[in-house]
């Protein structure tokens, strides 16, 4: 009969080892499997007790933003594999990891956008990591990083730019967040105020 070890590392007593040998006083003939002929059984080595990883392992459902400080209990909304969020304001998320299709506005702080992932409409945002597809307008105030498997299309703004062999940026492309039309708009009526 083989025993399991029980549940977090513990092992219940081997009862084997606890029955005396025969010879032994207290020893029944037959009453133990050395007694009845068998091959007598070493006891089994108690198994080492389990150890917690030293650093948090990240699984691939949630990867980590390269270049973009992690905020520590920071709001964070995933929309998983085959999931469609359409129609929505996305506002006072930290970080929103893309692995489904999303159709939305969005004002936030990290986007991450996965090889499966797919995302529609507006968003401002600090830190960008597109590896799968974004169309719309994108206004990335500190980072966007287009990997090898990433496609943008649209009117993109960023302030730092990052371009993997292989990957894809069409549209309206401009450097600095800043509208210049409202810039000029607004230098404009200064002046005309002014005269």
């Amino acid at each position: 009969m083989a025993l399991q070890p029980a549940f977090f590392g513990k092992r219940p007593n081997d009862p084997l080892a606890s029955r005396p040998l025969p010879g032994q006083p207290g020893a029944v003939a037959g009453s133990h499997p050395v007694a009845a002929g068998a091959a007598p059984v070493a006891p089994a080595p108690t198994p080492a007790p389990v150890q917690a990883p030293a650093a948090p392992i990240e699984s691939a459902a949630t990867p980590a933003i390269s270049g973009a400080p992690i905020k520590e209990g920071g709001s964070k909304l995933t929309v998983g594999p085959n999931i469609k969020l359409k129609g929505v304001e996305i506002t006072d998320c930290d970080t929103l990891i893309v692995e489904g299709t999303v159709e939305a506005t969005m004002d936030s702080r990290v986007m991450h956008i996965t090889s499966i992932g797919a995302f529609k409409g507006s968003a401002e945002i600090d830190y960008a990591e597109i590896h799968g597809a974004f169309n719309g307008d994108l206004t990335v105030r500190e980072k966007l990083v287009v990997y090898s498997t990433g496609r943008v299309s649209g009117k993109i703004r960023y302030g730092k730019l990052v371009i993997e062999e292989g990957g894809q940026l069409t549209g309206d492309i401009q450097f600095g967040t800043a509208n210049p039309s409202k810039e000029s708009a607004s230098a404009k009526v200064g002046l005309l105020a002014a005269a």
